[in-house]
């Protein structure tokens, strides 16, 4: 394959790439607590025969914006906003755990807090189960306390406390399912001076305009590279012609 198609070809294809990371921001872009993903092109040389100057493009993400997303209240008492820096811990679908923004959450039937997409609430010692109660609050430091059902109204117990945490946002990274992790696979500690805010949720980070224009220009660099291969090969194919010609 000539050299010249094939860079066009990867570029293109590095493209669609970054097409796809910006429509999931956009798709994400009512997801409460959802963190964008940036995404940029890199440029690689090509080893082997030509001109040093060739290159070919690669997609990386090199960071999540981690940018606080619009704080809604919603008076619900189960809904918590991270105030500044820091994360919930929840446990993923594969038992490890994870970091979230997402403090939508609510009671299974079973008794086990998690969040709007099932993932349980991390506590002290492990998932927070909660007995059935009158009323559950949740303070700024993250404390549960109930009011069992049938008690006086000052009846407060306190049952656990959501596991807060604000590791170095260089040493995490957002994982496949969307949850953050910390790099070398440990689990991040406890830490005190994260507060949460009751009767209120933070919403995407995800700027829809700049997405719809990323959108667009990602559109345009795609159509250009394609007719860049076509160029390629209309060339090759007269490069073709005049050595039949000659011969």
């Amino acid at each position: 394959m000539d050299r010249s198609l094939y860079i066009a070809m990867n570029g293109a294809q590095q493209t669609m790439l970054a097409q796809a990371a910006n429509a999931n921001n956009l798709a994400n872009v009512n997801t409460t607590g959802f963190r964008a993903d940036f995404e940029q092109f890199r440029s690689m040389p090509v080893f082997g025969e030509g001109l040093p100057s060739r290159v070919y493009s690669m997609l990386e993400r090199p960071q999540t914006d981690y940018q606080t997303g619009s704080i809604q209240s919603t008076g619900r008492d189960l809904d918590i906003s991270v105030q500044g820096e820091g994360f919930i811990a929840v446990q993923g679908k594969d038992g490890r755990e994870g970091y979230t923004r997402a403090g939508d959450l609510h009671v299974t039937e079973a008794g086990q807090l998690v969040t709007g997409t099932g993932l349980a609430v991390m506590g002290e010692g492990g998932p927070i189960a909660i007995p059935p109660a009158q009323t559950i609050d949740v303070g700024s430091d993250g404390t549960i306390s109930i009011r069992p059902i049938g008690e006086a109204a000052n009846a407060l117990a306190v049952l656990d406390r959501i596991k807060l945490v604000k590791p170095d946002l260089q040493q995490v990274f957002k994982d496949s399912d969307g949850l953050m992790r910390m790099q070398d696979g440990s689990e991040a500690p406890l830490d005190a001076t994260v507060t949460v805010a009751s009767g209120t949720l933070e919403g995407s980070n995800v700027n829809a305009v700049g997405a719809l224009v990323n959108m667009i220009e990602l559109q345009r660099q795609y159509e250009m590279q394609v007719k860049m291969m076509d160029t390629t090969q209309e060339n090759s194919a007269a490069s073709a012609r005049l050595m039949q010609i000659s011969t």
